[in-house]
């Protein structure tokens, strides 16, 4: 009981969020029964959830140092379109080379598409002190020009049945998909943890400048971090291709505002410093279950893109009453502790 205790008080945030979710769980299995809780729509939630969980990934790493990337989405979009350059029969003659060759040439080109944005994005940033919010504007309208000159603003059409399978397939009744952004949450939530990068990108947040003086290459490390980014992207762009059979410029415009809702759900700070990916997970539980029920009950695409950003508008407000109560809190700690070192000084030996 004490080491719950412990760990309630350690992660408070992520506690409450964790109830939130329990409730509202509870509520959806009250209004819409067998209807969310069946089989088939817990396999098409873990589906779903899986290219936009790598996407909120991403824009989490970037808000840990204070900055944001606004151009997840286009980089996906744009490692898938390359990516689903061989998959089309443009590149290779399908009729006679290999699927798994061509396969893993799609593989490795959308995930190099992805680290290359990413180290564009980082190059710009690191090197050049330009905003992050900036830079990945300028880069997403960037790449969204590359796509729509490699497609023409057509959809590239996937032909290697053997490759949409993966959005489809399951072990043990787990989508694949979704196996493998857990695996990318588990290893990032370790490298965070764990690893000497991973405590510096969180000082760097808190404090850039403080890092500068202890001799850490920041340069490195904002240029590796967004690179990483970038492969996390075509990670996913990977997933969205195989989900949907094809490619093409505009897929998946409302996963900006969706990854910026869930990452600053789950605590992160936008400042940087400040997130667990756990609370990612939380939150990716809580919006994909809304998400769903939305449309179980029939929600139109605009209607739930309201929904978004007043949740938005409304945790944003929250986080910063919240934080605000913090500092007073501190504050008159601070005060105390103040008068009572005067106290101690003013009274007789």
């Amino acid at each position: 009981m004490e080491t719950i205790l412990k760990w309630l008080k350690a992660n408070g945030y992520e506690s409450v969020l964790a109830g939130v979710n329990i409730l509202v769980l509870l509520l959806l299995g009250l209004v819409l029964g067998d209807a969310f809780y069946s089989i088939s729509n817990m396999q098409s939630m873990a589906t779903q959830v899986a290219e936009f969980g790598l996407l909120a990934l991403a824009m989490s790493l970037a808000m840990l140092t204070g900055g944001i990337d606004l151009s997840i989405v286009s980089s996906a979009v744009l490692a898938g379109i390359v990516g689903a350059e061989f998959l089309t029969g443009n590149i290779f003659d399908l009729e006679t080379t290999d699927p798994t060759l061509v396969m893993g040439a799609a593989v490795v080109a959308a995930l190099l598409a992805g680290l290359l944005c990413g180290l564009l994005n980082g190059l710009l940033i690191a090197k050049t002190s330009i905003p992050p919010i900036l830079a990945t504007l300028g880069t997403s309208i960037f790449f969204t020009g590359i796509g729509t000159v490699i497609t023409g603003g057509a959809s590239l059409p996937v032909r290697v049945k053997a490759f949409f399978q993966l959005g489809v397939v399951t072990v043990a009744s787990v989508p694949v998909v979704f196996i493998i952004m857990v695996i990318a949450l588990i290893l990032a939530a370790i490298a965070l943890k764990r690893t000497r990068s991973g405590r510096r990108i969180y000082l760097y947040g808190e404090n850039s400048i403080a890092l500068r003086f202890t001799g850490v290459r920041h340069e490195r490390l904002i240029i590796l971090l967004y690179a990483v980014i970038g492969l996390i992207c075509g990670i996913a762009a990977l997933i969205m291709v195989s989900r949907t059979a094809s490619a093409r410029v505009g897929y998946g415009e409302a996963y900006l505002l969706q990854a910026i809702l869930v990452v600053v759900l789950a605590g992160f700070n936008p400042f940087g410093g400040r997130g667990k990916i756990l609370g990612l997970v939380l939150a990716l539980m809580m919006l994909q279950t809304l998400s769903s029920a939305f449309t179980i009950m029939r929600y139109g695409p605009y209607m739930k893109v309201f929904i978004w950003g007043a949740m938005l508008l409304a945790v944003m407000f929250l986080n910063r009453l919240m934080n605000r109560n913090k500092r007073a809190t501190k504050g008159d700690e601070s005060n105390d502790g103040g008068k009572a070192m005067v106290a101690a000084e003013g009274s007789p030996a």
